[in-house]
């Protein structure tokens, strides 16, 4: 026998030895796929011998076709996630807190946010005033504006506040930051104490603005039809154009609208130049009447603080704080249609530069329950700064 004979001789009789076991292995290990069921059916659970398992095989419908898996929650689990408060009271917790307790745990986990007083900082919402504009073009929409029900407030800040530390705020840290948002909208007095007992005595100014939405009987069937997918209308044609951003597409007679935009803009600009001009002038002749310019100049920057809640000038209104028009000589809590606290409505006295420079740089100390919770002015030069810039206007 030759050498290649021998060769390849192994090597079939090798290859055939490797087929034989494959089919065999095959035939014994590999289901035949063609009488496999046509559906899967499920896999009973495996059956453990600890009770609780049992127990929990049993509640789920295990041995019954069921997939046996989990188990019914615990009290306790469901208590943790069931902390919704309804505007009835359901699922609000016993406790209490003050305005006054409010006013502290507000300012040091809310007003970072939310200001001082609850009026807002930057694009973060205000949480009161706007009492009166619902109907504004622009409303300003607050928990003493706009909201309906008590327990929204409650319920949202239990819930989801403060931001990043959600539901570390204790029950009764709950019930004082309410009280406190209450105080800022005029709602309740200094001294009050807001709980679970007088919750639903609050009363909320938007409480009957709200109407149930009944357009599901009303009129879904008056516009909810076949929808009309061509030659829907005979001709479309613009009929108004966007206000706030340029967005409304172009068309004939577009270009010679948008021409004459910057003329408007230009005639609009040139009183409010004049005004802006025209301001310092006054301001200065009259602080040339008793004030040094400078100093006005320097009370106006100071004044910045507090503009947030106080104005100043022509048109100018009560806001969080009362209109600051000639407060200087004036007597305390005059402002007619600002409701005070009770401490500052029951004080006597005017604003002597003297009475307005202690209260500016202590206003808790000065009139401890104030609404104003601004800690003060440090310096004295930024004390008689802001009083000269006051006193310009009377």
């Amino acid at each position: 026998m030759s050498k290649s004979l021998k060769l390849f001789g192994g090597t079939a009789i090798g290859t055939l030895a490797v087929l034989t076991m494959s089919v065999n292995f095959a035939d014994r290990n590999i289901a035949d796929f063609p009488k496999n069921p046509p559906v899967m059916t499920a896999i009973a659970p495996p059956v453990v011998s600890t009770g609780l398992v049992g127990a929990a095989n049993a509640s789920t419908g295990a041995g019954e076709g069921k997939y046996g898996l989990g188990r019914q929650a615990l009290e306790e689990e469901i208590a943790a996630w069931n902390v919704d408060v309804s505007p009835d009271g359901t699922g609000l917790p016993v406790g209490s807190g003050s305005v006054e307790d409010g006013e502290m745990i507000f300012s040091e986990n809310c007003a970072v946010c939310h200001g001082e007083f609850a009026e807002g900082v930057d694009n973060w919402p205000e949480l009161a005033g706007g009492e009166g504009t619902l109907a504004d073009d622009d409303p300003v929409k607050t928990v003493g504006s706009y909201w309906p029900y008590l327990s929204t407030a409650w319920d949202y800040v239990h819930r989801s506040m403060p931001y990043g530390s959600a539901q570390t705020l204790s029950n009764d840290d709950v019930y004082a930051i309410v009280a406190y948002i209450l105080f800022s909208n005029f709602l309740v007095d200094d001294d009050f104490v807001l709980s679970n007992e007088n919750f639903l005595e609050v009363e909320m100014p938007n409480a009957d603005g709200f109407i149930i939405d009944d357009r599901a009987e009303t009129e879904y069937t008056i516009w909810r039809t076949e929808p009309c997918m061509e030659n829907c209308k005979d001709a479309v044609e613009i009929t108004m154009r966007a206000t706030v951003l340029d967005v409304t597409p172009e068309e004939e007679g577009a270009a010679a609208a948008t021409e004459a935009t910057p003329v408007v803009q230009e005639a609009a600009a040139e009183p409010v130049a004049e005004e802006a001009e025209e301001a310092p002038v006054e301001v200065a002749a009259e602080a040339d009447a008793g004030a040094d310019p400078a100093l006005v100049a320097a009370g106006e920057k100071v004044f910045g603080k507090c503009k947030a809640c106080h104005q100043v000038g022509d048109g100018a209104k009560n806001r969080s704080g009362p209109v600051l028009n000639g407060v200087v000589g004036a007597d305390i809590a005059s402002v007619d249609g600002f409701k005070y606290s009770k401490t500052l409505g029951e004080m006597e006295g005017a604003w002597t530069p003297e009475a307005l420079a202690a209260f500016l740089a202590d206003p808790r100390g000065y009139a401890k329950g104030t609404k104003m919770s601004f800690a003060g002015l440090k310096k004295d030069d930024d004390i008689a700064a802001v009083t000269a810039y006051l006193s310009t206007f009377k």
